[in-house]
Formats: C-alpha cells, structure tokens, sequence
C-alpha cells in the first residue's frame, strides 16, 4: 500500500493541473469569442469567406438531435454569407430532418425579404444532408466496379490501383446522380466530442482542413469566425 501511494499521489497532482490547464484554456477561449462577438477584435472584423466555396459540417449524431442548435448553427453560418453547406451526421439523424432544415431556411429567407434585409449571400443556401449510409454504398459499387475492370477481365497482368483508378470508378458509377458533390470540401468543421470526422466519406476530403469546434451545445459565434480566420490565413499547397 505504501509503495503505491508515491504514484498515485503523483497521478492527482497531474491530473489536477492538466483539469486546471483546460479550465484557463476554456475561459480563454470563451472571453476570446466574446471580444470576436462584439467586434472589438479588428482583425477579425474584415473576413474574406470567399475562400471558402464549399463547408462541411460534421455533427455527432447524438448532438444532431438538438434540432433548434442545428438552426442556430445554419443561421449563423447564412449570416456569415456561406452558401454552400454538406452537413453529416453518421446514423443519419440530419437527414430525417432534411425537409424540416429546409423549410427552415425558407422561412428565415422570406422573414429577411419581408423586413427588406440584405441577404448576406448572393444565392440561396445550397444544403446537402448525408450520412455514412450514402459513403457506404458509394464505395461497394466503386469496389464492385475496380474488381471487374482490373480483376475480373481478360488481362493477364495486374496492376496496382491507384487514386486515379479509384476517381475513375467514382464517376463511372454516377455519384453525381446520387446527389453527392464532386468537389471537395475546402473547410471541415466537427461538432462532438469525437476529433475525427466520423466517417464522412474519405475521397471528398483528401484536400480539406479539418477543425474540430467542440461539443455542438457550447457551440459560439465567435469561435465560427476564428475558425474561418484562421482558414483565410493558411497557404495551401497542392501536389501534383
């Protein structure tokens, strides 16, 4: 008993500090988003969004639930003049709702109209719903179509797939049809307690900056605008 006291005092002590460490942290970030909410950080004041042509937006599917956050998080992101949107959810809680997203979006455009606001967007948002369901069945029939192109056939030598053999199977199949984005994401922003991006399908985002945002209850305006800040300021460079 003795000799295990020396480790587990000093577990507390770190554990201790670590939960201090990430109290300090998140009171920062809150008064952070605070200042960013109420304009008193310039730099935050003159976004250039168009950088970002299309946003994916994660959800953990038990926080996908919470209905009127979702709203919320649409509102803001319309307001932030976004216009293109993927949101994704694993079980495919979002998409049930789809309509009722829909509908919703409707009702704040013609509100704005009927007040005579601007709209900050140009265009009406365009909102894709999908779950792991759609990446699961996309990728059986690319599968079946590599195996009896490449496997299944006449030749004698086997080559090796590679990215392009798999872009190819992709639009072979016709996912354009199927309702699903032949772009990538330029910005992946997760909402849960999970950093991952929870199965969203892999080969629309293999050119994507991924940012996880914390749980969708805590979610703050102004640490949505920090994280396309931040997106703005990065140089990407891509690979041939």
């Amino acid at each position: 008993m003795s000799g295990n006291l020396g480790p587990r005092l000093l577990w507390h002590i770190m554990h201790l500090i670590l939960s201090i460490w990430y109290i300090v942290l998140r009171t920062v970030n809150e008064f952070e988003s605070f200042l960013i909410s109420s304009g008193y950080l310039k730099r935050y004041r003159a976004l250039d969004i168009s950088k970002v042509q299309y946003l994916a937006v994660v959800v953990d599917s038990e926080e996908a639930r919470q209905t009127l956050k979702v709203f919320k998080l649409l509102q803001w992101l319309a307001a932030i003049g976004l216009e293109k949107i993927c949101l994704y959810d694993k079980e495919g809680v979002l998409k049930k709702s789809k309509e009722d997203l829909a509908l919703w979006l409707k009702s704040v455009k013609a509100s704005k109209e009927t007040a005579n606001e601007p709209l900050p967007g140009k265009k009406n948002m365009d909102l894709e719903v999908i779950s792991f369901a759609d990446g699961k069945h996309a990728i059986a029939k690319a599968a079946n179509y590599l195996l009896e192109k490449h496997y299944l056939s006449a030749k004698t030598e086997k080559t090796n797939l590679t990215e392009s053999d798999m872009t190819d199977a992709l639009e072979a199949i016709g996912l354009t049809g199927m309702g699903v984005q032949t772009s990538d994401p330029d910005l992946m922003l997760i909402y849960g307690p999970a950093r991952c991006h929870l199965g969203f399908p892999a080969w629309r985002i293999r050119y994507t900056e991924i940012v996880h945002m914390g749980p969708l209850k805590s979610m703050k305006f102004g640490a949505l605008i920090k994280a396309f800040y931040r997106f703005t300021m990065v140089h990407q460079n891509y690979g041939t």
